[in-house]
């Protein structure tokens, strides 16, 4: 029987602000997953500290709330573990991209095969609207007592990089794109990472819907807003590696529209290439049975407890010879 919406949604209270963008962020992985039909039982959703990291309590799915900005290496050790499972990790910008960026760097080495989705506010909404390192220098949003000292991350810059082969952005109130960036990042066979740019109505009075729906600037003839946002598809771009040889050049115009920030915000696919090996392959390489007897489904013990595993061979191996 085909899974519904409401195999994904749990009985817990969903207590975000009003206005949140993580309302939206949470019903497009919903509808995300409807679409690809995964099962409850092989999807795992990994979140860190903050107001992100309630996701999990109200998808009905294997959930892991972790430590702040520490979320990656939870979700590469149950990827790892067990290669069958969809792992989504979900993070802020705060914990992802502050005292998480150095995890945030080195996944993308690996190409592990998961997805990364990131909340995209500018401030640590759950202490107060501290300012987080994507917010850009010189901002002072409502909580700041001056405005903000440090430069802004440019976190699909850094991506791209790190060596992240599907990079995307969308927005929380667009949740039908969402929706769609969620799958195809899902479907991506690779490390996938999705920005989702967010209004934080409570703590960011600078980054709000109207901002980003262009309300403080009008068009001269029609009088209407004109919006920050738009769509890379819809203006002709296309980030998709489909040979080694056209690799350099996409990068180098996705690194490009990476810039892009202000009058002109564009969200879609920035770069995907998917030639590149995953982490799951290279280990193969190196043992050829990990992925029908990975480490999730080894048996170390029998039903008494006792364990059935030897470490001989390995010591064996360990053992200097004189």
């Amino acid at each position: 029987m085909a899974l519904r919406l409401a195999d994904y949604r749990t009985p817990v209270f969903v207590d975000w602000c009003p206005g949140c963008g993580d309302f939206g962020i949470l019903t497009a992985l919903q509808m995300a997953l409807v679409d690809l039909q995964l099962p409850p039982s092989k999807t795992a959703i990994f979140s860190g500290i903050g107001c992100h990291a309630k996701l999990p309590h109200f998808v009905n799915a294997y959930g892991v709330h972790t430590l702040h900005g520490r979320t990656l290496p939870f979700a590469v050790g149950a990827k790892l573990a067990n290669p069958d499972l969809e792992v989504i990790a979900v993070m802020g910008d705060g914990d992802g991209l502050g005292i998480g960026a150095g995890h945030f760097v080195n996944i993308g080495r690996r190409n592990i095969d998961m997805t990364v989705l990131i909340h995209d506010n500018g401030v640590y909404g759950l202490t107060k609207g501290q300012a987080s390192p994507t917010l850009k220098l010189g901002l002072k949003t409502k909580s700041l007592p001056e405005p903000n000292i440090n430069e802004g991350v440019n976190p699909i810059a850094l991506a791209l990089a790190a060596g992240y082969t599907f990079i995307a952005r969308s927005y929380a109130y667009d949740v039908h794109h969402l929706k769609e960036m969620m799958k195809r990042g899902i479907r991506h066979r690779g490390l996938a990472l999705i920005m989702i740019q967010q209004p934080c109505p409570t703590y960011n009075d600078i980054n709000t819907k109207e901002w980003y729906g262009g309300e403080d600037r009008k068009d001269p003839k029609t009088g209407k807003p004109v919006p920050r946002l738009y769509k890379l598809e819809e203006a002709g771009y296309d980030g998709v590696v489909r040979s080694q040889e056209e690799e350099s050049s996409k990068r180098i115009t996705a690194l490009t529209k990476a810039q892009e920030w202000g009058d002109r915000i564009p969200t879609g696919i920035f770069y995907q290439n998917e030639l590149v090996s995953t982490y799951q392959e290279r280990i193969s390489k190196r043992i050829p049975n990990y992925l029908q007897n990975p480490p999730a489904k080894q048996i170390i013990s029998d039903r008494e407890g006792i364990p059935v595993t030897s470490i001989r061979k390995m010591l064996s191996a360990l053992q200097v010879t004189g």
